[in-house]
């Protein structure tokens, strides 16, 4: 080979596999369950949630904790509707009594959103917030009621 084909050809690469940056082959699914499940652990981190889920989904969480491995569910009160890039999350929630109700949404829907989009790359659409009880400092816990009362 001459100089000047050298020149011409230029040096030689290895040619790519399968084309392309490797994040894009491929696509990546999150399950409502993911989303849900985070959502949830980021909002009871909040100061002022005291629970999550209506009365009656709380009473039936307090079943389950006493039923061996059925452990508390971490997506009770939360309703996750999820898309290709985006998601929109419902939550209800039980805050403590003398807590300032807008400033605890806030910081639910701020901790919320910011875990969710960390952690699954998703844009978070709307934090839809129901307030469905208050939890007085002199009431018992579900879970408390539903001790047995002699052993």
């Amino acid at each position: 080979m001459s100089e000047t084909q050298q020149h011409a050809e230029g040096p030689r690469t290895p040619a790519k596999r399968g084309g392309g940056d490797p994040a894009t082959r491929g696509r990546t699914t999150i399950a409502d369950g993911v989303v849900e499940k985070i959502a949830g652990l980021a909002a009871r981190d909040v100061i002022g949630v005291h629970a999550m889920g209506s009365g009656f989904a709380r009473t039936l969480g307090a079943v389950r904790d006493r039923v061996p491995g059925g452990g508390r569910s971490a997506t009770q009160g939360v309703k996750a509707e999820v898309g290709e890039v985006q998601t929109a999350l419902d939550l209800e929630i039980v805050v403590d009594y003398g807590v300032a109700i807008a400033d605890v949404a806030r910081s639910v829907r701020e901790h919320v959103i910011a875990a969710v989009e960390r952690m699954t790359g998703l844009e978070v659409v709307e934090v839809n917030i129901a307030v469905s009880d208050v939890k007085l400092p002199d009431e018992a816990d579900e879970e408390e009621e539903a001790e047995p009362r002699l052993q």
